[in-house]
């Protein structure tokens, strides 16, 4: 009969424990740590409870081949062993649910005192503690265990203020429509309706503003990461990647296209090899002005040439954009030149 909590210092004497054929708690402890200690109050109350039921504290450290016998590498950690064979376990300092399996462990029917998990689930909220020798504190902070929860509740996965139909900032509205121009699925959580989370994701991310970007359960960061990723192509690369199901719409490609450069010329070729006079001239004048710009071969993709001459309401090429903006084709390019104000226009 058990009316206190022992030690067990050997792998004898738990072979001895063993061939009793009875009921055993075995509970895994270390002297570092307070939660081991707060758990041995639990241990001592039950073991009066459950008289038949002989309860035993291991030394995680000290007794090294119990504790590899149960594969243990947490502290507290509990074995439940019932007619020398190993019935249960349990990880963590929660003594309701240590008492729960104990009332399972004394009687057939899993019956338990209400009182009791009352009583045990009283105690006061255990301490962590720092990890010693490979061995971690088997406490789990219920806020960051609902933060993961979360984060991976969805693929892409948008904290936000407001929700996808109705954002309640600039910011995350502008993630919104990027994601709905990608065509992906997204789940979201309003941060303005629960302030746990909306102040212990600012920790879990180490990021300080919202909205906040996850896609498979990876931070990918708040509303100026994202949309100079959507700009460069590696937003849409990253879900690519994912397997995640792209939709892009052809207006969301040319915007991303147009605004790929601060000026953009849509051509025939390239600039090193243009395929048609206008383009050759168009570029030969942004050349001699000195002008920087990026350009995309309409040839190569037929959605875009075509797309781009409904969007700009401009039916020929070249194209030249500034700043998201169209300014124009070949003659009204070559008039700024003469007059001297393509470099102006551009500036």
């Amino acid at each position: 009969m058990a009316a206190t909590v022992k030690d067990l210092r050997s792998k004898a004497e738990l072979d001895e424990v063993l061939k009793k054929k009875g009921s055993a708690v075995l509970h895994f402890w270390a002297s570092w740590c307070a939660a081991s200690s707060q758990m041995d109050a639990v241990m001592s109350h039950l073991c009066t409870e459950h008289p038949k039921i002989d309860f035993f504290r291991v030394e995680a450290e000290e007794v090294p081949d119990i504790t590899e016998a149960y594969s243990v590498s947490a502290v507290p950690f509990f074995v439940f062993i019932k007619n020398g064979a190993v019935a249960d376990k349990l990880e963590g300092a929660n003594p309701a649910d240590l008492a729960q399996k104990i009332s399972h462990l004394a009687s057939a029917d899993g019956s338990q005192k209400t009182s009791e998990i009352e009583e045990i689930t009283t105690i006061s909220s255990l301490n962590s503690a720092v990890p010693a020798n490979g061995l971690e504190v088997a406490k789990k902070d219920p806020l960051e265990e609902r933060l993961k929860g979360l984060v991976a509740s969805k693929p892409v996965m948008l904290f936000m203020k407001g929700s996808p139909d109705a954002p309640r900032c600039g910011f995350s509205r502008k993630v919104v429509e990027i994601l709905k121009d990608l065509g992906v699925e997204i789940g979201s959580f309003d941060i303005l309706a629960d302030e746990n989370v909306r102040q212990g994701l600012k920790t879990f991310s180490n990021w300080p503003t919202y909205p906040q970007l996850y896609v498979d359960g990876e931070f990918i960061g708040g509303c100026d990461i994202v949309t100079e990723m959507h700009k460069s192509g590696e937003l849409k690369e990253l879900f690519t990647t994912k397997g995640l199901n792209i939709q892009e719409s052809i207006e969301s490609r040319l915007k991303r296209l147009i605004n790929s450069s601060p000026t953009m010329l849509f051509m025939k070729g390239t600039p090193e090899a243009p395929r048609c006079g206008f383009s050759s001239k168009v570029v030969n004048a942004l050349q001699e002005e000195g002008i920087s710009f990026g350009s995309f071969d309409i040839l190569s993709d037929n959605e875009i040439r075509e797309g781009l001459k409904k969007y700009a309401n401009w039916p020929t090429y070249p194209q030249l954009y500034h700043k998201g903006e169209l300014i124009g084709g070949c003659d009204i390019i070559l008039e700024l030149k003469a007059n001297g104000e393509l470099k102006a226009e551009l500036a």
